[in-house]
């Protein structure tokens, strides 16, 4: 299995717009951080967690060209805006994309974008939307997703859930606070682990910063930590000098191949 960052910023990725600090004007191209999206590659099929914005520009410098299913966190902006470029995938194989999504985010998720669920919408001719397969999941249920299969895992997300997964020796925590005791229990001793975190020092309400994060591997027994969903207060060089053994920083374009 392979893992690959297609994006590793926050919402407002980096550099920040109007933004002057030595991040957002670094030259170092791992301080460049579009919004969050990996993807995994499996047996030749690509699985992507999160459709955001600049999903097509990740999609063209990864050099990806098919995408066989849809992993989506939750209906955060910065995670979800990017779901009209899979029109493409859709209409090159003339066959829907088949997307995930927790339970109790499918209503919503069908009423912010109507031109791609509501069938009764009619496209005027020459013109296409995505076609989607909305799949259903539900925490702990294990799922097939791109001939993967996964187990997906809750976290506080502020007033909202985001929802992870352990797949094989792989586990991912996107937008998470802290690691409720059913998710803790199914990582425990995860070879590959993909956790948010923000900055050092002040916590937040909603995210784990980088102290928080390293605790959270730490108990769970990852072998090997990336943290994703950097804000521009990180500078690469420096934050990955300052991490401990197992634990680094992932960047846009990072390939991490999985047994």
């Amino acid at each position: 299995m392979r893992l690959r960052f297609l994006g590793t910023g926050t919402s407002f990725g980096v550099p920040v717009i109007g933004c002057a600090c030595d991040v957002c004007t670094s030259s170092d191209p791992r301080n460049r951080r579009a919004r969050h999206c990996v993807a995994l590659e499996n047996d030749g099929k690509v699985m992507l967690v999160d459709t955001p914005p600049e999903l097509r520009v990740q999609l063209l410098d990864a050099d990806i060209g098919r995408v066989d299913a849809v992993f989506l966190t939750h209906l955060h902006a910065d995670h979800i805006h990017g779901v009209d470029d899979l029109r493409i995938f859709s209409l090159r194989s003339n066959s829907p994309v088949p997307m995930y999504v927790a339970r109790e985010y499918v209503e919503e998720l069908e009423a912010r974008f109507p031109y791609i669920f509501d069938s009764s919408i009619r496209l005027n001719p020459g013109t296409t939307a995505p076609r989607v397969d909305l799949r259903a999941f539900d925490a702990g249920a294990r799922i097939e997703v791109g001939g993967l299969e996964l187990r997906p895992l809750a976290f506080p997300h502020g007033h909202v859930k985001s929802y992870g997964f352990r797949a094989g020796s792989l586990g991912l925590i996107v937008d998470g606070k802290k690691i409720p005791a059913e998710a803790r229990e199914a990582l425990e001793g995860v070879e590959v682990l993909v956790i948010n975190a923000l900055w050092w020092g002040d916590p937040h309400p909603t995210h784990f910063n980088v102290e928080e994060a390293i605790e959270a591997a730490r108990s769970v027994r990852a072998k090997q930590t990336y943290l994703t969903h950097l804000t521009h207060r990180l500078d690469y060089e420096t934050l990955s000098a300052g991490l401990p053994e197992g634990i680094a920083a992932a960047y846009d374009g990072l390939v991490v191949d999985i047994e």
